[in-house]
């Protein structure tokens, strides 16, 4: 049996250039329709889900501490509070280009979704250090 490696690392890659190509399509929109502003913040907030995206393509989830508890348990917090992440900040993504196209204000959808890429980043950063 011949596995390819190339080819199961091409579709971990699938979905990060999908949300890209979907930031430079809405901003492009945006763009044509002459507001700017909103473009490229649509255009930042989905590379930034997109890098999200493709930098967690690959993750296991480890616990970093004994806070949720051992084993199963541990485990089983740790993929509600990953998946939890995961739909809020999609909701944020969506919330955003839905408002952008629409023309309406994207103020609080923006500065959420630079709450959470911020939050996200300090935690890896935080979390990569062995105690």
């Amino acid at each position: 049996m011949w596995l390819a490696p190339e080819r199961r690392s091409a579709r971990r890659w699938a979905v990060p250039v999908l949300v890209l190509g979907a930031g430079l399509v809405v901003g492009g929109v945006l763009l044509q329709h002459g507001r700017r502003t909103p473009a490229l913040i649509a255009l930042a907030v989905l590379a930034g889900y997109a890098a999200h995206l493709a930098y967690r393509r690959d993750e296991q989830g480890l616990a970093i501490s004994e806070s949720f508890g051992r084993g199963h348990r541990a485990r089983a917090h740790l993929k509600a509070a990953a998946m939890t992440g995961d739909v809020l900040s999609a909701g944020i993504v969506a919330a955003l280009v839905v408002q952008a196209l629409r023309g309406a204000d994207i103020t609080p959808f923006a500065w959420l979704a630079l709450l959470a890429g911020a939050s996200y980043l300090l935690s890896v950063l935080a979390g990569g250090r062995a105690p």
